[in-house]
């Protein structure tokens, strides 16, 4: 019987079977609605028929994103004048607001506009700030002059206003897209089909490899355009696919299926505390039934569905809790006086999130090495083949490869591998997943660490030790540890994308996906802090340090070790945390 069941889903997800005659409903259970707010007929709407738009848009997209991100210290110092100090920082703190702005994007999708409406627009703004960009270098009196010798003119207040007015106008509109489109894309899949339920967990491998096929367009052919054709073209070529991105996303409107706004997620969880607060010595009703929700499984929540009640965090149910007051004044009408029982899990269930949110930080870490020490360790080695020098940053074309090639794989070979040994229709559990790229990260950073072990020994053998100098060995031996980060990439990345779509309330999809993109900018944080330390600690007594400006004498393998050792721990961590994770359940 098994088997059959087995065969069938097999069958509903390649689109082998019809719906009906496998006795589905019409309707989707999931409550989503068409464009008109009318439900939806599975066989009409969603699946992958309306995935190629979602998918389209986010590549179009990140090739837009990178195509300006990856050489923007280039045009600021070639172009603009500015000196490396000033345009460094521009540069981070520019990439820093494109992983803040998604909380904006996300609270007006849960709470006001939906997903579609906030994509739609922000996109509109993406692509305002990507003309007024592409003008800034196409026009004479936006640009300053060229450099006269060593002269090189700086740019004028209002040339400066144009350009940052452009680039922040697209940290805004990036702001509306990367919380929500993911989560579009799943809304796609009704999570009461087990079929569909399987093909959403594809759709986020797919999706993740959309963004790579962008990322590598971008890291290698417009980088090319842009240092030998000219800043221009260069600029304009994303443009135009940012244009083809929102376009794409429109035309596949009537295939959609969307999710109601549920109102705003932060006056929820406020409301939760504050209920809670208000009843602080009311005891809880040791029988959960007794606590309020609506019945006929109704949601005060638009667009929710109700959840299960939990034991844990039992002083947020107080909030639930119904006393002589509620019944004498039968006012149950005030939120900040008493919530359902579905309000109150969605408190919980961001309150068990949080630890393994925290978790994954420390795994962007290592991911934050591979556009720095990665690429400073790929300066001390030779970049020759042949008569052509490998320039050190262009080898994260191998991280990119490694996702392009292995998310097929892992999506035709290994999820069904897994499937008949874990019997999870997806292969592996999304926690079980993340782990799993997090042991890859600590097996990158060894692999940094052993050749660079080995680069020091052959600086010692030729005698470079005191010299700034590349040493005799290939640049092309840091691929493994590249290939390694895309590895693992598959499946923490991915599987936090899963992970924060699944287990966050109906309603706050798109926040919890914009705090999962958070994780990539404390990321960052935290590797500056580290890297702050390990200078501060390493260069006492007049040493050279660790990392010095010579590193043939230093010690980069300390730092990777050190950097696999923090991933060690909290790999430990992380697995107490996921162990004692339970997931979400509907009511």
């Amino acid at each position: 019987m098994a088997g059959a069941e087995r065969a069938e889903a097999v069958a509903l997800e390649q689109g082998l079977l019809d719906p009906e005659e496998s006795n589905q409903v019409v309707y989707t259970g999931d409550g989503s609605v068409d464009f008109s707010g009318n439900p939806v007929v599975k066989e009409r709407t969603g699946r992958w028929k309306a995935c190629p738009f979602i998918l389209g848009n986010e590549c179009c997209e990140q090739l837009a994103y990178y195509g300006i991100s990856t050489n923007l210290v280039t045009y600021l110092t070639k172009k603009l004048h500015a000196g490396n100090a000033s345009a460094a920082s521009s540069v981070t703190t520019w990439s820093g607001t494109c992983y803040l702005t998604p909380l904006i994007g996300a609270i007006l999708a849960d709470a006001y506009w939906g997903r579609y409406w906030t994509i739609a627009t922000f996109s509109t703004v993406y692509f305002i700030g990507m003309t007024l960009l592409t003008l800034s270098a196409s026009v004479p009196m936006l640009m300053p002059p060229s450099c006269e010798g060593s002269f090189c003119p700086a740019a004028s207040p209002f040339q400066y206003t144009v350009f940052f007015l452009g680039l922040y106008l697209i940290a805004l509109g990036t702001g509306g897209i990367k919380p929500c489109v993911s989560s579009f894309g799943a809304d796609q899949f009704d999570d009461t089909d087990p079929a569909e339920r399987i093909q959403k967990g594809s759709f986020f491998n797919w999706f993740y490899f959309s963004i790579n096929i962008g990322a590598l367009i971008s890291s290698s052919f417009l980088v090319w355009v842009q240092d030998n054709v000219g800043w221009g073209l260069g600029f304009g070529i994303p443009t135009v696919f940012m244009g083809l991105a929102i376009i794409s996303f429109f035309s596949g409107t009537s295939l959609y299926r969307f999710q109601k706004p549920g109102g705003s997620p932060i006056t929820r969880v406020c409301q939760v505390i504050v209920a809670s607060l208000r009843k602080w010595n009311v005891p809880v009703p040791e029988d959960s039934s007794l606590l309020y929700e609506l019945p006929n499984g109704v949601s005060t929540i638009e667009g929710s569905r109700q959840i299960e009640h939990t034991d844990e965090l039992r002083c947020l149910d107080k909030a639930a809790t119904v006393t002589e007051v509620d019944v004498k004044t039968a006012d149950f009408n005030n939120p900040w006086r008493i919530c359902t029982v579905t309000q109150v899990e969605e408190l919980k269930i961001l309150v068990r999130m949080f630890p393994v949110w925290a978790t994954t930080i420390v795994f962007s870490a290592v991911y934050a090495q591979m556009s720095t020490m990665f690429v400073e360790q790929g300066m001390v080695l030779d970049p020759s083949l042949g008569s052509f020098k490998i320039p050190p940053a262009s080898l994260s074309t191998f991280d990119t490869l490694s996702v392009i090639i292995c998310v097929p794989m892992y999506d035709y070979i290994v999820v069904p591998i897994a499937r008949r040994f874990t019997g999870n229709e997806r292969g592996f559990t999304e926690l079980q997943r993340m782990g799993i790229g997090l042991v890859i990260s600590i097996m990158a950073m060894s692999v940094a660490a052993v050749l660079e072990i080995k680069r020091l020994a052959v600086a010692r053998e030729a005698h470079l030790v005191d010299q700034n100098v590349p040493v005799p060995l290939s640049i092309f031996w840091q691929i493994p540890q590249y290939f390694l980060i895309g590895l693992a990439e598959i499946f923490t990345f991915i599987g936090a994308l899963e992970f924060f779509y699944d287990q966050s309330p109906d309603a706050m999809r798109s926040l919890c996906s914009a705090l999962n993109l958070l994780t990539t900018a404390f990321g960052n944080y935290l590797s500056t802090f580290i890297l702050t330390m390990v200078a501060y600690f390493t260069t006492r007594g007049g040493n050279p340090g660790w990392i010095p400006d010579n590193l043939n004498e230093g010690h980069l393998d300390y730092f990777f070790l050190l950097i696999a050792g923090i991933s060690f721990l909290n790999l430990i961590v992380y697995v107490l945390c996921a162990g004692k994770y339970k997931s979400k359940k509907a009511a």
